[in-house]
């Protein structure tokens, strides 16, 4: 079986590799036949389960997986920003959200991230304020969450970007109700201090610190300015799919001043894993400590890896068919 296991790894790092190459080649990520083309056949490689552990891969694989990882992230920014700026050409951006080709994946990812909350957190969640760490040109993630899970939760969305910051808050200037409730601010994470505090619910972009290193500062940074008992939601990735998304060791979360509550890998249309915590002190000590925890077992072995509360649709069957929609409306364009 391990040998059997091993082919298989082999034969997929080798298809991820010739991907990478012919996506490195091309001369730009904006949406194009050619460009969604490639999309379509790695995302379809990577969604399957898989017995590939990403993060022990040899070096030239590891070098290889993290330029896909940012081609993947600049090839999303530039498919956001152009649907985010058709959108914004109608007199009520919000009605017409279901033009984007992944809408539907973004609604279950986030009725996935409340119900997780809403059971793992102790007492259950009320947020009276949520920040959105990476929101983006589309913040779709706070709109769902806004409009169908926490309809009087006010969101304040942080992007690096300016440009993004100005593209979604167009998204929102018909409706008077959701847009008193979003806000959208230019900073970075490392910049935001005693403001954090007042955050009930705190979400972390998947592509928010895209090395391991760098996601690890922006969660022990936030563990140092969140309130206690406050709730971390951190998106991640799990098999083949870290080669789309960065993977977040709950250590890290841990070792940042977290209660780890929950890990969810999802098998379906939901392509991030999600993590949920929660700011203690107390495991800010504990998760400092170099030897193993209470009863002999480290954090890491202890972390509840759970199952999905609901399961949503086939991912490649609805992704041919976004892909090929999204394709037909570019040739319109």
């Amino acid at each position: 079986m391990a040998a059997q296991n091993n082919k298989e790894v082999d034969a997929l790092v080798e298809k991820i590799t010739g991907l990478h190459a012919a996506i490195a080649k091309l001369p730009s990520l904006s949406p194009s036949p050619a460009v969604d083309a490639l999309f379509t056949e790695l995302v379809t490689a990577c969604v399957p389960p898989s017995p590939v552990d990403v993060t022990k891969l040899g070096p030239e694989a590891q070098e290889m997986r993290e330029g896909l990882i940012r081609l993947c992230s600049e090839a999303e920014g530039k498919l956001e920003a152009h649907y985010s700026d058709m959108l914004a050409a109608f007199d009520n951006p919000l009605d017409h959200l279901g033009m984007f080709p992944y809408y539907s994946n973004y609604i279950n990812l986030s009725k996935l991230e409340y119900e997780l909350l809403a059971r793992y957190v102790p007492g259950g969640i009320a947020p009276a304020r949520v920040a959105f760490i990476g929101s983006g040109p589309l913040p779709f993630s706070s709109f769902v969450l806004a409009a169908r899970h926490l309809p009087d939760t006010m969101f304040d969305n942080y992007d690096l970007c300016g440009a993004a910051n100005d593209r979604a808050s167009k998204l929102f200037r018909a409706d008077k109700d959701m847009g008193a409730r979003m806000s959208f601010h230019t900073a970075d994470v490392a910049d935001l201090a005693g403001e954090l505090a007042k955050y009930d619910v705190v979400f972390l972009a998947a592509l928010v610190g895209m090395a391991a290193e760098d996601k690890a500062k922006v969660i022990a940074h936030l563990g140092t300015h969140m309130a206690d008992g406050a709730a971390l939601v951190v998106r991640s990735a799990h098999g083949a799919r870290g080669f789309l998304y960065p993977i977040v060791d709950p250590q890290d979360i841990t070792l940042g001043g977290f209660k780890v509550l929950a890990v969810c890998h999802p098998d379906d249309d939901v392509v991030n894993s999600v993590i949920i915590a929660q700011k203690s002190k107390d495991v800010h000590v504990s998760g400092l400590r170099s030897g193993p925890a209470v009863g002999g077992q480290s954090a890491r072995s202890t972390v509840p890896v759970v199952s999905p509360p609901c399961r949503f649709g086939e991912m490649v069957a609805d992704m041919t068919q976004k892909r090929e929609e999204f394709a037909n409306a570019e040739v319109a364009f």
